[in-house]
Formats: C-alpha cells, sequence, structure tokens
C-alpha cells in the first residue's frame, strides 16, 4: 500500500488543528450568547427596548444551541495577491484566505472570521470561480469527511485543492462523493456542492419571485431551502419581521426536509402544507374526483365573490333616523342608496366595505350636527358610530357573515348556488358542488379538504389574511388555481420560489404550462428558470423514466444526468412479490436505504410478502429506516439510495394521470433501480 504524500498529510493535520480551534470559538460563542441573554435581561431600559433586546439575544442563543453538530468548514478559499482587484472588491481580499462553513464563526466579533459563512458575498466565490473566470482565487479548497460525522476533528479525512490561476476547475471527487452518499434518513443540506446555476438561483434578490422548473434530481427542492436561507442571511430584519414560509406537499415531505434550515443556522421558519395553513376546520369529508376539480377550478373565485356579495341590499331603503338625545338626525334614503352603491364599486375588502359605510353615514350626520350647533367632539361620534339605529341599519344592507355561511348555503341551496354561478357553471358542475347530504346548520359541517380552499377564499374576501415577506412552495406543478389564489393572498407584498416539475403532476388539475400557474399565483412576470442538470439520479434510471416524457403532454426540457455510474435491472417475473422480495435482499447487501414503491392497491400484498420473509420494513414517515415500504402517491420529493418499483403498470393504470406517477416513481433512485413487473412495461 502507498503511504499518503507528506506535504497532503501535513496539509491534513493543520486543517484539523484549525477545525479544533474552530470548534473551540463556537463553544465560547455558545456560550457567549448564554450569557447576553443573561446580562441583557438586566439591563435597564424601557420595557419596550428591553423585550426587543431580549428577544434578539435570547433568539441569536436558541439558534446557536439549536445548530446540528457536524464540521464546521467544507471549504478554503485563497486569494491571489499578484494584483489589486478582485471581483470589484478593491483588493479587499488579496492575500487572504478564508474557510467557508454553514455559518460564521469567530473568536471575537471585532476579529476576522474563523469561517466566513457560506452565504457571505466573499463566499460566493466558492461556487462561482473557475478555470476561465477565477474572481481572484488561487486556490480553492475542498473538504472530505467520514459520513455521518458529528464535527470530530478527526473524521476530516482527506482535501483536494483546485489551482484556478494555472487553469485546473472542476469538482472533483470530494464532490461526487458528497452527492452520492448514501441516503438514510432526512434530507440534507447540499451547501458544500452548490453548483453555480443553482447558486444564482439561491443569491436571487428578495424583491423577486422566480418559478424554477426542476427536472429529477436537479436540486430543486435544496435550492429553494438554500434561497430562504440566504434571505435570512442577507435581509433578516425585513424577512423576520415579514415572516417566511415553507409550503410543503404533505407531512412526510415536510419530515424529510425538516433538518435542513436548521443545519445552516436557521430556525423558527413555519414549515406546513397549504392546508394546514389555510385550515378553518378540520377535514372531516371527501369529495368524489368530479366535484373537487370544479371546487378547485378558477371559475369557482367569482362563483362565491358573487354569493358573498349578494348579501349586500339596498332593497327596501328607507331613510335613517338616528336619536341624539331628544333630536333625531335623518338620512334621506336616496343618499343612502348613493352611499352604499359608492362603497360598492370601490371593492374592499367585505369587512372593509362595511364599516366604510357606517363611517360615512356618520360623516353626513357629523355634517347635519356641525351645521346646526357647531363643531361636534370626537365622543359624540363615537358615539354615534355605536348608535343602536345606525347597526340596524349597517346589519340589514351589509350583514356581517362567516365564510361558513357563504360557503355552506352555496353548496346546499341550489337556488343561491344557480345565482352565483349563472354564466360561469353548467348545470351538471352546479349539481357536482350540491352537498348530497345537506347538514343541519354549518356548525355541523363535513368540511372536505377541497371546502377548505373554498372557505379561504371568501375568509380573503372579507378579509386579507396577513401576508408572509417570502414563501418558499414546493410541488407547486400539483397546485388548482384555487389553491394558487390563497398562496398569492398570502404573497401579496412579499416574493415566491415556485419549485416544481410539469412532469411530475399528477393531480387532475396539474399544471400544463407555469405561466398560467404563475398568473394564479399573481406573479406573471415571474422568470421560469430550467435546472435540467441532475446530480442525483443516474444517467441509465434518467434514460428510462425519459422514455414516458413524449406521452406526459408537457413542454418540459429534456434532462441530462452528470451520473455515468448507478444500475438499472428489470426483473420479470411471474410471481411478483417474491420477486420484489429477492430484490430487497439483493439490496440489503449494499450500503444505502432502500425503498419499494408500489401502487397503494398493491401495498398490503407486498407487504405480508416481505414480512412473511423476515424483512423488516417501515412507513414513510418512519425516517431513517434500512427498508421503507412507500405507496406510490406520497413518494414524491422523497429519494432512497436503492429503489425497488414494483409493477409499474399497476401505479399508471390506478390514476387519470397515472404515468406521471410511474415517472416521479421511477426518478426517486439516487443509485440503483430495480423495475419487477409481470405484466407489460408502459414505456
Amino acid at each position: 500500500m502507498t503511504s499518503p504524500r507528506p506535504a497532503l498529510t501535513d496539509s491534513l493535520h493543520r486543517e484539523r488543528a484549525y477545525h479544533e480551534s474552530c470548534r473551540t470559538a463556537l463553544a465560547a460563542m455558545v456560550e457567549g450568547a448564554r450569557e447576553q441573554v443573561v446580562t441583557g435581561e438586566d439591563v435597564s431600559a424601557s420595557g419596550a427596548d428591553a423585550e426587543v433586546l431580549g428577544h434578539r439575544l435570547r433568539s441569536r442563543a436558541k439558534a446557536l444551541k439549536e445548530l446540528p453538530e457536524g464540521p464546521l468548514f467544507f471549504g478554503r478559499l485563497d486569494f491571489d495577491g499578484a494584483n489589486g482587484e478582485f471581483d470589484g472588491t478593491n483588493g479587499e481580499h488579496g492575500g487572504q484566505s478564508y474557510h467557508v462553513g454553514r455559518l460564521r464563526i469567530t473568536e471575537d466579533p471585532a476579529a476576522p472570521p474563523l469561517v466566513v459563512d457560506w452565504r457571505a458575498p466573499v463566499s460566493r466565490a466558492f461556487y462561482q470561480a473557475s478555470a476561465r473566470d477565477p474572481q481572484g482565487v488561487r486556490v480553492r479548497r475542498r473538504f472530505g469527511w467520514a459520513p455521518g460525522s458529528r464535527g470530530d476533528s478527526a473524521d476530516l479525512t482527506g482535501l483536494e485543492d483546485e489551482h484556478l490561476g494555472r487553469g485546473e476547475s472542476g469538482s472533483g471527487e470530494i464532490v461526487a462523493r458528497e452527492i452520492e452518499r448514501p441516503r438514510v434518513g432526512p434530507m440534507r443540506d447540499i451547501a458544500a456542492t452548490i453548483q453555480p446555476e443553482q447558486d444564482d438561483l439561491v443569491r436571487g434578490e428578495l424583491t423577486e419571485s422566480i418559478c424554477v422548473q426542476g427536472a429529477p434530481g436537479t436540486g430543486k427542492t435544496a435550492v429553494g431551502l438554500h434561497r430562504a436561507a440566504y434571505l435570512l442571511y442577507t435581509h433578516p430584519q425585513r424577512v423576520q419581521r415579514a415572516g417566511l414560509l415553507i409550503l410543503g406537499p404533505n407531512r412526510t415531505f415536510l419530515s424529510y426536509i425538516a433538518e435542513v434550515l436548521p443545519s445552516l443556522g436557521e430556525t423558527g421558519v413555519r414549515q406546513t402544507t397549504l392546508l394546514e395553513e389555510i385550515a378553518l376546520h378540520p377535514v372531516t369529508g371527501t369529495d368524489g374526483e368530479r366535484t373537487a376539480v370544479v371546487k378547485h377550478d378558477a371559475r369557482m373565485a367569482e362563483v362565491l365573490r358573487r354569493a358573498l356579495y349578494a348579501r349586500v341590499s339596498a332593497d327596501g331603503a328607507e331613510s335613517l333616523a338616528v336619536p341624539d338625545g331628544s333630536y333625531r338626525w335623518r338620512v334621506p334614503a336616496d343618499e343612502l342608496v348613493e352611499i352604499l352603491e359608492g362603497v360598492r364599486a370601490e371593492e374592499p375588502p367585505y369587512a372593509v366595505g362595511r364599516e366604510r359605510v357606517r363611517t360615512r353615514v356618520v360623516r353626513l350626520l357629523q355634517q347635519q350636527a356641525e351645521r346646526r350647533t357647531g363643531p361636534r367632539p370626537a365622543a359624540w361620534v363615537r358615539k354615534i358610530e355605536r348608535a343602536r339605529a345606525l347597526s340596524a341599519y349597517v346589519d340589514r344592507v351589509w350583514p356581517k357573515v362567516r365564510p361558513e355561511e357563504v360557503v355552506a348555503e352555496l353548496l346546499t341551496d341550489a337556488a343561491v348556488l344557480a345565482r352565483a354561478a349563472d354564466g360561469l357553471l353548467d348545470p351538471d358542475e352546479q349539481e357536482a358542488l350540491l352537498w348530497a347530504r345537506p347538514p343541519r346548520s354549518y356548525r355541523s359541517a363535513r368540511w372536505s379538504a377541497a371546502d377548505l380552499v373554498l372557505l379561504d377564499e371568501v375568509a380573503g374576501l372579507i378579509e386579507h389574511p396577513e401576508g408572509y415577506g417570502h414563501i418558499v412552495v414546493d410541488e407547486a406543478q400539483d397546485l388548482s388555481p384555487m389553491e394558487c389564489r390563497a398562496i398569492a393572498r398570502r404573497a401579496a407584498f412579499g416574493s415566491l420560489t415556485v419549485l416544481g416539475d410539469l412532469a411530475q403532476g399528477t393531480m387532475p388539475w396539474a399544471a400544463r404550462d407555469w405561466h398560467v400557474t404563475l398568473r394564479h399565483l399573481g406573479e406573471p412576470d415571474a422568470a421560469v428558470v430550467p435546472l435540467t442538470t441532475g446530480f442525483r439520479v443516474p444517467a441509465a434510471v434518467l434514460d428510462l423514466a425519459g422514455r414516458l416524457l413524449a406521452r406526459l403532454d408537457v413542454a418540459v426540457p429534456p434532462a441530462r444526468s452528470l451520473r455515468a455510474e448507478g444500475e438499472l435491472r428489470i426483473r420479470r417475473a411471474d410471481d411478483v412479490p417474491g420477486e420484489t422480495v429477492a430484490a430487497v435482499r439483493d439490496a440489503l447487501t449494499r450500503d444505502g436505504s432502500v425503498g419499494v414503491v408500489t401502487a397503494d392497491a398493491d401495498l398490503t400484498r407486498v407487504r405480508d410478502a416481505l414480512t412473511a420473509a423476515g424483512i423488516d420494513t417501515a412507513g414513510p414517515d418512519e425516517l431513517g429506516a434500512r427498508v421503507t415500504l412507500v405507496p406510490a402517491t406520497v413518494v414524491k420529493g422523497l429519494e432512497y439510495d436503492h429503489v425497488i418499483a414494483v409493477e409499474p403498470a399497476a401505479v399508471a393504470e390506478a390514476e387519470a394521470r397515472g404515468l406521471h406517477r410511474l415517472y416521479v416513481v421511477l426518478t426517486r433512485a439516487v443509485s440503483r433501480l430495480d423495475v419487477v413487473h409481470g405484466r407489460p412495461l408502459p414505456f
């Protein structure tokens, strides 16, 4: 065996010693943050100032305490000192060296950092510098760490240097090993392996909304999460004040990505599903596909608007008399109608319009009173605003209403629905909307998932919800127009990162054109940026899945994989469950996670076969298991080192967009894919 080169060994020892210094400094930072909290609580200041200071200090201490254990740096930049200007920095980095990691580490706030944050401006050169454009970098060093390292300095096992000044550039073996490292447990960050095209998206401006059309394995989810971390770092006050929201398709997916942001030093970010974000009630009802498709259609927005504002009416208008001691102030009926119609024409939120009517009537009464006896104090105005006669009038012409009342009446009263849907929905669509068994009241209604979207639409018409500064939406190709509107209301004054793949759309209303989806999201001018270079899915697997693309009726650019290695086996068998058992046993001879993906209807049959063979399986929510049995309908967004796709024909036939679902199933493999089938393959 050849011994390591002395120069490499010496460099490794020096870097391990440096990492040990960084660990010591980080421990001091954590302890210092705790002491600052104690000191800050003793600061003599106004209550508000002390509260703000305390919150900031506690948040910082909490973030440092919750930082997952792991290596403190993954790269180093050595800048050339031979000239005076580097990438517009006026030479400020000339001759300097910086270790790049997941957060800034320093021995003293005023001292140069031991580690710079991967999001800092100087770190961009780590991802963007090349032999053609070195950006002032002389050497880019990448570090290799033992798999699963918790940050022990001895786990630093290797390093690679690219001498950009000599024209050397490339990802190297360390990046390849990091990308290909076995996937067991939740998704991890990709800060060490971000590619230039991914970095451009991550560092997009806060005010810019972008849509990423990402082929399988191109890292679109990771890009979205890293963009969230970058925005929190770059605009901490603006983003934290306005809020940042991560929306995923289901809880399984959210569990899978939950550790990415904490590993990047960002905690406290809300990660949820759209249904949980908008839910006014738990989901206790179900809809057939025909009914759900109508409820999710964009036309429902106008149907609901009509149903809500049909409650505003000046019919039977009479003059208004408001007692004021022994005197009565009067407003003629025609002036009241003029106020009502004027407010309606302004199209304010329903609750705002109601109070606007009250305010304008009070203004007329105040003008009458001031013409008669002079200026009136604020107390008089407040008394008139609360007058019983005025409140009764406002309740009659612009009544208070709950979203549940509007939706329940619409779905139970055919006449109300017919008026609201006139010219929008045909009779069959209206029939599909009506509840088969109307509840006695909206309080006893069994709300479906689609109903919650309708309720949110009405709630948004009544009163605009509080928005977020930025929202990251993953698997956006499956959003319905009405779901897009729910997100748009929450991003009315913020921006969006929209992530998805049109080829992976599996819902009946799945998008076929990103520009249509972006219009419903309120961002018609957002750029659609394709990611077509796959870093996860091997080329053989991607080529197999590519056979389906021509049949999916979506215009997406073809993807290519940088990974020539990887295995694909097509296993034809009369006994599919038995062959599945054999495939799992083969997979268990290798490292990494094993995902057995089957049509939902075949799940029990496959599980029984594996159990009978003595193979323990976990469900998709049990992260870290060696063998996971996954129904095809929940595998989207997940990944496994070895995927065993069972009976593709059954997956394809299970739903209207079954070929899209099969495309998803085939592209979950990171290293190896076995296709077990007894029936003809649909590709």
